[in-house]
């Protein structure tokens, strides 16, 4: 355990990732916030227990970390009137299921996430865990050739395509609110990135990612399987079983996550905040 912080730093069994505890984050100092941030850039996944953020809390935590992409979206089945999303065919059951596949926020967009604050309201009994993978770790830990042949290759991110084996969301009277769906073209993103800030390589891929200029289709989809399949393996990996009032902070800019399956007839809540990533680092153009 680290002491030399204002806080306890209790490293998670994997290639990354920490709990943190002794401090509370709707009540943090400057300097207490400076030496999370360089925590935050080491670790990439900080978890905080017993946390009970309100939404307000959420937001101006958020935004510490940068510019918000957006301030807080709700994750969940539980619907307005506090039934339940059961029906294949809710497109907020579509959105959720396809957020259970391995994936980097908003690389469909023009401008790639920066990290995210998590927090968890309602959980089920069993199931419903969210997982992460570092792709810093899994860069380190390809064969030269691997390295060798992603060096110079690139992937188109959609969310039409990662979206289309869940059926498409309706583009009327839809409950979900339609973001990551937009007329752009889709930005042609490096299979392998280097971290702004840490200046580490990482691998770029995920469930978004399609069409490697250069291959064929059948290539294509096999060689970017290949290598989330690859990252995402122990000590790669960790899944969080989630407490209400736990609060997680990860960069997106080096981890893959998805969220787990469970039991839909359960309630599952969870509020989102996405910090924006800086357009000199994280903006890709259509190619």
């Amino acid at each position: 355990m680290t002491s030399a912080k204002p806080f306890s730093v209790e490293p998670i069994d994997a290639t990354f990732g920490a709990v943190i505890t002794g401090l509370e984050l709707a009540d943090l100092a400057e300097p207490a916030f400076a030496a999370l941030y360089e925590t935050w850039l080491e670790y990439a996944l900080l978890v905080f227990p017993d946390q009970n953020l309100s939404n307000e809390e959420q937001i101006a935590l958020a935004k510490r970390f940068g510019e918000l992409e957006f301030e807080l979206a709700e994750l969940g089945n539980v619907k307005p009137d506090g039934s339940l999303r059961t029906d294949p065919d809710d497109d907020m059951v579509k959105i959720l299921k396809g957020n259970m596949g391995w994936h980097c926020d908003s690389t469909y967009m023009p401008v790639q996430a920066k990290g995210a604050v998590f927090t968890a309201h309602v959980v089920p009994a069993t199931g419903g865990e969210t997982a992460w993978a570092d792709t810093r770790a899994a860069y380190q830990a390809l064969d030269g050739a691997t390295r060798e042949r992603i060096a110079h290759l690139s992937a188109y991110h959609s969310l039409y395509y990662s979206q289309r084996k869940f059926g498409k969301t309706k583009e009327k009277d839809s409950e979900y609110f339609g973001y990551g769906f937009h007329n752009q073209d889709p930005p042609l993103r490096p299979l392998v990135k280097t971290h702004p800030e840490t200046g580490q390589p990482t691998l770029a891929v995920g469930r978004h990612a399609y069409g490697i200029p250069g291959l064929d289709e059948a290539a294509s989809e096999t060689l970017l399987q290949e290598l989330v399949d690859f990252a995402c393996q122990p000590p790669r990996v960790y899944q969080h079983n989630w407490t209400p009032g736990d609060a997680v902070i990860w960069d997106n800019r080096c981890l893959l996550h998805r969220s787990c399956t469970w039991d839909m007839s359960e309630p599952r809540v969870m509020f989102h905040s996405r910090i924006a990533g800086d357009p000199e680092s994280e903006f890709a153009a259509h190619g």
